[in-house]
């Protein structure tokens, strides 16, 4: 079992800056891939950005490819999500997840999920 906790959202203008934290606690968590994703109002729960589970490997999502960088401290049981140039659109509340096998772009292929932190960008 897996405990995660984000922190680190708020309000910021468009432009502006913001870096998510993701607090893990539980099983040894340099064994798990991990993910954000983000889920606006009357939307689906949208991939933003996987790491493995050494951090030598990234991938992010199109919408946020030179904005955003997702990186982790494993002495730390900590994943992270740098935020620059936000836009309205990145709007959201923004999840962490936890894969006991590596992780994917969906939803479905993570097994632990944290509670949420919102992301509000004013124009």
């Amino acid at each position: 079992q897996v405990q995660l906790v984000e922190s680190g959202g708020g309000l910021v203008q468009a432009g502006g800056s913001l870096r998510l934290s993701c607090a893990a606690s539980g099983r040894i968590f340099s064994s798990y891939g991990m993910g954000w994703f983000r889920q606006a109002p009357g939307k689906e729960r949208e991939f933003v950005a996987r790491i493995s589970w050494s951090g030598g490997t990234t991938y992010h999502a199109n919408a946020v490819k030179g904005r955003f960088a997702i990186y982790r401290d494993n002495a730390k049981n900590t994943v992270y999500l740098q935020m620059n140039n936000l836009k309205p659109e990145d709007t959201a509340v923004y999840y962490c997840a936890a894969a006991e096998k590596g992780g994917t772009t969906s939803p479905r292929g993570y097994d632990y999920w944290g509670q949420g932190t919102q992301v509000t960008v004013s124009s």
